[in-house]
């Protein structure tokens, strides 16, 4: 009888070992094939295969040790215990190589688009809406590959099975107890699809001005021109106002007020302004005014307009042309720099 038992065990043994052999050579032909084709160019993108081939090491066998189980001869917990983990690791394994085609499809998505250049508003709204479907996407694929792991189990398989059952009456209780971060998750799916923000957009909010560098499901991160980041919670851009300075183009009008005394010569002024956007590299030669937009008790606020490509040009060109028209009074119309008069009338003393 112990005998029999040890051929039995033997046996069972010698198909696991047999089964894991098939199983990684399968997976080793499968990765050959798959870098192969890594190698190759679709319309100069190539597709990067590699990131399937771990996993493969492991889908692989463990698919093999599926097919053998019911062969084997090896007592009921034993085999219970056997198929659980197989079973567990599987729906693992596969849920990991779903999350890496989802990151692989988007990257087929945005190949084209480069949000680098100057005129990327097609680009930012494309790789912001991609984001967010990836993030949601993966939220879910998670939520059931969690789910069906615990099914495995035979103990808490009816977790599992509430889990996926009751998602309405959990999405009930979860709405009152998290109001909030599902107010965020709901803002981040609108705001996808209706992009009052984007990927890189110039935005000032609380007084900070910045790039949108990352949106997720709940929160936003605006990378400030001090390179600090502001982390706001993605509901803030649907309930309050903000600037958004790249809503419809990269192009931005921008502007430099100076107050100047009453004495200005303003045609002198507009040539000046006119020679410091001819000489600057971050001009776009669009847009060039000088206004006066204001008359004060003792000073005229005038505004130099002009225009650039993007927002950090833009910056770039307002300090070079206050720096210009600065120079350009003190050198040679000093007497135009605001100034404060004071009367002095003679007084007769009898």
């Amino acid at each position: 009888m112990n005998r029999l038992i040890f051929e039995e065990y033997y046996y069972s043994l010698l198909m696991l070992g047999i089964a894991l052999a098939a199983g990684y050579m399968a997976s080793l032909i499968v990765a050959l094939i798959l870098k192969k084709i890594s190698r190759l160019r679709f319309r100069s993108f190539s597709i990067n295969l590699d990131l399937y081939v771990t996993p493969l090491h492991i889908l692989l066998p463990l698919l093999a040790l599926g097919v053998v189980s019911p062969f084997l001869q090896f007592p009921k917990p034993t085999m219970d215990m056997i198929g659980q983990t197989i079973q567990t690791l599987i729906i693992a394994t596969v849920g990991g190589i779903i999350f890496q085609t989802v990151s692989m499809i988007r990257e087929i998505i945005l190949y084209k688009y480069n949000i680098t250049v100057k005129d990327n508003l097609g680009a930012r709204k494309l790789y912001t809406q991609t984001k967010v479907i990836e993030n949601i996407i993966k939220f879910f694929v998670s939520f059931l590959t969690i789910s069906f792991m615990i099914m495995a189990f035979p103990q808490v398989r009816h977790i599992g099975v509430s889990l996926l059952a009751s998602a309405g009456v959990m999405g009930i209780i979860l709405g009152f107890a998290a109001q909030k971060v599902l107010g965020n998750l709901l803002a981040g799916i609108q705001i996808a699809f209706t992009q009052p923000i984007r990927i890189d957009d110039v935005v000032i909010v609380d007084n900070e001005w910045g790039n949108i560098e990352e949106i997720t499901l709940t929160y936003v991160v605006i990378r400030i021109w001090d390179l600090r980041r502001l982390v706001v919670p993605i509901s803030y851009f649907l309930e309050n106002s903000f600037q958004n300075w790249t809503r419809v183009s990269a192009e931005l009008l921008t502007y430099v007020m100076v107050y100047t005394d009453y004495t200005v010569p303003l045609d002198e002024l507009r040539h000046q302004l006119t020679s410091i956007l001819e000489k600057s590299v971050y001009w776009d030669k669009k847009v060039n005014v000088l206004q006066v937009t204001d008359l004060q008790d003792k000073t005229v606020q005038l505004r130099a307009l002009m225009s650039a490509v993007d927002s950090s040009t833009a910056w770039n060109l307002q300090c070079e042309v206050r720096e210009g028209m600065l120079t350009f009074l003190q050198k040679n119309y000093p007497q135009s720099l605001p100034k404060v008069r004071l009367e002095l009338k003679e007084m007769k003393i009898s």
